[in-house]
């Protein structure tokens, strides 16, 4: 293993995509990241189109650089295979309800008896108490109850469902953050910790903002701030359905912006930055960038300074000068086929480079060299595929 990270071994107990976003930036930075999965239950997203060599795009991106463990924790067995990882991987991450991994003899206390080193980080929708503890919930749901819905959106619309989980990528990164502090407390002091990470508080705290303007008492309404369509900044349609995105608050670039779009007399309109637009300035702009292609407003805004963009679709990103110029997207080897495109990860290191060793692996790929760096004989993981308690791929025998 090579990168910043490549002194931790995480077991990744969790599915979708909050926990494995998490476990794939620690994987990016070396970590060693197991990956384990029931061959009874597997990850929905493994099998969720669009497929490239039987695998489906979703999960080749976010369990890449990982190696996969098939491991039934439903049988007798298993609990005793992963206390004896445990000892070997001191991260654990899972992302079950609460309750759940006490059920199967893996809770926290059960596996910091065997190693009291161990961080071990739970990511759930509600956290580990309140009275929401034990309810089911996806992004959308997090994203309603934190407040964000709301506020966005049109405002004789409904709330719009959004292209980007935001709730479950926010709780990866906290995640993430949480880990890597409870790594240094752990380098101070030698010990571990466990570390309650929710979906719904990460994307309440990420909506912070706004609950502040509530708290002051003018709780935002869809376009009514700054941010949400209340002012100029806007995405505003073009002669030929697509949109701009107008960003100019500040009055440098609102001056700059409307001398672009030949409205002069709108410069001196009330400062963007300070008060709502009037309807009659956004409804002004709008009438201006409707009268022009999108590629010519992209032409005459190259090269003024105005916070104008355009409204780019997943497939023209990649094609952007500036994403091709940042690496935006990397070649990840794929021992199925030739090596898939991926997005990069975020941030650029100058001495400690992110290595991408694969995409998703088979269910079970590594199985028999993860449990043998652990210890297990042959003997011992023979028993145990004949059991059913683990999987190896590509084995007739496995079960």
């Amino acid at each position: 293993m090579t990168g910043p990270l490549a002194s931790l071994r995480i077991l990744d107990f969790t599915a979708l995509v909050p926990g494995p976003f998490a476990t794939m930036l620690l994987a990016d930075l070396g970590a060693d990241v197991v990956r384990v999965e029931s061959p009874t239950r597997p990850d929905l997203v493994r099998y969720q189109p669009p497929l490239r060599d039987g695998l489906g795009s979703w999960y080749a991106t976010l369990n890449r650089s990982k190696r996969s463990l098939g491991l039934d924790l439903k049988q007798a067995g298993a609990a005793a295979v992963v206390r004896r990882l445990v000892a070997r991987y001191d991260i654990l991450v899972e992302q079950n309800r609460p309750g759940v991994m006490e059920r199967l003899g893996l809770g926290y206390e059960t596996l910091r008896a065997a190693n009291p080193r161990l961080i071990y980080c739970a990511l759930t929708g509600y956290g580990q108490d309140g009275p929401y503890r034990d309810r089911a919930g996806h992004d959308l749901n997090y994203v309603a109850l934190s407040g964000i819905a709301a506020h966005s959106g049109r405002a004789d619309g409904s709330p719009p469902p959004l292209g980007v989980p935001l709730a479950d990528l926010a709780a990866a990164n906290a995640a993430v953050i949480a880990i890597l502090a409870a790594v240094v407390h752990r380098r101070q002091t030698g010990e571990g910790q466990f570390l309650d990470v929710s979906m719904f508080d990460t994307a309440l705290a990420w909506n912070a903002l706004a609950i502040a303007d509530a708290l002051a008492g003018v709780p935002p309404a869809p376009e009514s701030g700054l941010l949400n369509g209340g002012s100029a900044y806007d995405a505003y349609a073009t002669a030929d359905g697509r949109y701009l995105a107008v960003g100019a608050l500040e009055p440098k670039f609102w001056r700059a912006f409307c001398a672009v779009i030949e409205r002069p007399d709108l410069a001196n309109a009330p400062p963007v930055l300070a008060q709502r637009a009037p309807q009659a300035i956004k409804e002004a702009v709008a009438a201006a960038i409707a009268a022009r292609p999108l590629a010519d407003w992209v032409t005459r805004f190259a090269a003024v300074d105005a916070c104008v963009e355009p409204v780019l679709a997943p497939d023209e990103v990649v094609e952007h000068p500036q994403a091709v110029a940042r690496g935006a997207l990397v070649l990840v080897p794929n021992p199925a086929g030739e090596p898939q495109p991926q997005v990069a990860h975020p941030v650029r290191f100058s001495a400690t480079p992110p290595v991408y060793r694969h995409v998703g692996p088979p269910l079970g790929a590594h199985t028999r060299a993860v449990l043998g760096e652990a210890g297990f004989g042959e003997a011992e993981l023979r028993e145990l595929q004949e059991q059913g308690v683990i999987y190896q791929a590509g084995e007739e025998d496995a079960g």
